[in-house]
């Protein structure tokens, strides 16, 4: 049975966390490493570790001290291009905490990391004091990933029934004070979802 501890990631952490990040986003996203989306994985510590409004957790295994699972969360809001319009107004920058970087390793799966990483990362957002909401986005393509934010948050732009087609990505909003959930609470919370990508 693996124990494992969340923290603050260090600067001796980041190798690993970096490990975590480029392994998932070559295997369950088939992207590979883009430079304009991924530019935090290669330097962690510049997009987390310098700025007091800025948090990289890690999950470690307390078996082997091998960081098994990252979250981290940041003040920048959706950037239009390439997110609709309406989400970047709705969600700017400065007072939007965007939740990136949620994975856990495969043998690591299934063991609540994921959900304990972003208690900690709802935590941290709630005591910074200027975050007036929870952003996230996830490709619905990996497994598991749609179901697992649809249980924490509510969706606000299913690009997948955009007039026009989108990046066939989900976006949400998370309570910002909250304790996981099962299940949307049912507002209709929905933005438009309109393709423009100029």
């Amino acid at each position: 049975m693996h124990s494992y501890r969340i923290r603050t990631a260090t600067p001796e952490d980041l190798d690993g966390a970096r490990s975590v990040m480029l392994d998932t986003v070559y295997r369950d996203f088939g992207t590979g490493y883009v430079p304009h989306w991924h530019g935090d994985i290669v330097d962690p510590e510049r997009a987390y570790l310098r700025s007091a409004r800025h948090t990289l957790l890690v999950a470690v295994d307390e078996g082997d001290g091998q960081v098994v699972a990252t979250g981290a969360l940041d003040a920048r809001g959706p950037a239009h291009p390439p997110n609709p319009r309406a989400l970047a107004e709705r969600y700017p920058s400065g007072r939007t905490a965007q939740l990136r970087r949620v994975y856990v390793r495969p043998e690591h799966r299934r063991r609540g990391l994921a959900r304990r990483l972003v208690g900690r990362l709802l935590d941290f957002a709630a005591a910074d004091g200027g975050y007036r909401a929870v952003y996230l986005h996830t490709d619905p393509a990996v497994p598991g990933a749609e179901a697992f934010w649809r249980s924490l948050g509510e969706v606000v732009c299913d690009e997948r029934t955009a007039p026009g087609g989108g990046q066939s990505v989900v976006h949400f909003e998370v309570p910002l004070r909250a304790v996981p959930r099962h299940g949307a609470n049912g507002n209709d919370n929905h933005v438009a979802c309109a393709a423009s990508r100029s």
